[in-house]
């Protein structure tokens, strides 16, 4: 695991994700510059449902934005759940996701000639 090897002090797990978290930010601030703003953020799909530290850092020093998480509401999201904090002006989502459904109901409208 990237995050594991990253925490016990493998420096390329660690400048990994670094890279991977800025990525993100970057496009989070390129989305909110281009619409003016968000109304909410949304983790989900393996790492954004099932990483407290990748929430963590996505969010991190956005207050400006209006984004705060909750760092005990991050911590505590096991299933859907908001994380940000009251204060927040931008809601954040952890929404789980099964790719199983999806990739099963594609398969049946292909199947079925409806795609």
């Amino acid at each position: 695991d990237l995050e594991e090897a990253a925490a016990n002090g493998h420096k390329r797990a660690q400048l990994a994700l670094g890279v991977f978290h800025s990525a993100i930010r970057q496009y989070l601030g390129a989305y909110m510059t281009v619409l003016g703003g968000v109304d909410a953020i949304v983790f989900t799909g393996g790492i954004g449902e099932n990483s407290v530290s990748l929430r963590e850092k996505v969010c991190s020093n956005l207050e400006w934005a209006g984004i705060r998480l909750d760092p005990e509401k991050n911590k505590s999201a096991s299933h859907e759940a908001q994380i940000q904090a009251d204060d927040s002006k931008v809601q954040i989502w952890v929404v789980p996701t099964n790719e199983e459904i999806v990739v099963g109901r594609q398969t049946v409208e292909v199947i079925e000639g409806r795609s």
